[in-house]
């Protein structure tokens, strides 16, 4: 099943797509974009169709600037703020739904480890972590994949905002000859990923 609806938010309203497996999901995945991007990006497409056939629920927002049209990020505040609206809303329509598993590509990666804890998800997934702004490794955002959660990171091993270290929780897949948009092989990180949700009993 297959549907596209709004959210208000208190920074407006916020864009979801929600597609859901044959039978009981085994896990809900909310998925966020990147700074300019939308949630058509190749590597969501494929972690969505491979989810769902995984039976895997997956949500993907669009954030309330993209929806009015505006390329430029919002502060992290508020794309949090946005953001834990709209998972929360999610979460009210299934209040005795499966595990909560909440990720992204890039920015909506940091999004949801900022908020993982907060929401009570269960685990978080981080398509092309922006580690550090390109040529500048010393403003490592590392600190934001600490969540204590069991956490997948999937980067390319020419991605120029750089690839995290594994740490407590947090394991690390570096995909060969991919950079930050992880287009080469769209198919073979969402299958990463589904590998890595299946570990935890969140796909079948």
């Amino acid at each position: 099943m297959r549907r596209t609806e709004e959210i208000q938010t208190p920074r407006g309203p916020a864009r979801v797509d929600l597609d859901l497996p044959e039978g009981d999901p085994a896990s809900l995945l909310v998925l966020g974009h990147g700074a300019g991007g939308d949630v058509d990006a190749p590597d969501l497409v494929a972690l969505r169709d491979a989810a769902v056939a995984a039976g895997v629920g997956v949500v993907r927002v669009t954030q309330p600037y993209r929806v009015a049209g505006r390329r430029a990020p919002a502060p992290a505040g508020q794309l949090d703020e946005a953001w834990s609206a709209v998972v929360g809303a999610v979460r009210q329509r299934h209040p005795a739904g499966p595990a909560l598993v909440v990720g992204g590509r890039s920015s909506g990666a940091r999004v949801a480890c900022r908020t993982a804890v907060a929401l009570g998800a269960a685990g978080v997934v981080a398509l092309a972590f922006p580690l550090h702004p390109p040529g500048r490794p010393e403003r490592s955002r590392a600190d934001e994949l600490a969540t204590g959660l069991p956490t997948l990171v999937v980067n390319g091993d020419r991605d120029p905002f750089g690839v995290p270290a594994p740490g407590p929780g947090v394991r690390v897949e570096t995909r060969p000859g991919e950079r930050h948009d992880l287009r080469r092989d769209p198919a073979g990180t969402a299958a990463v990923a589904v590998a890595w949700l299946r570990e935890r009993g969140w796909a079948r």
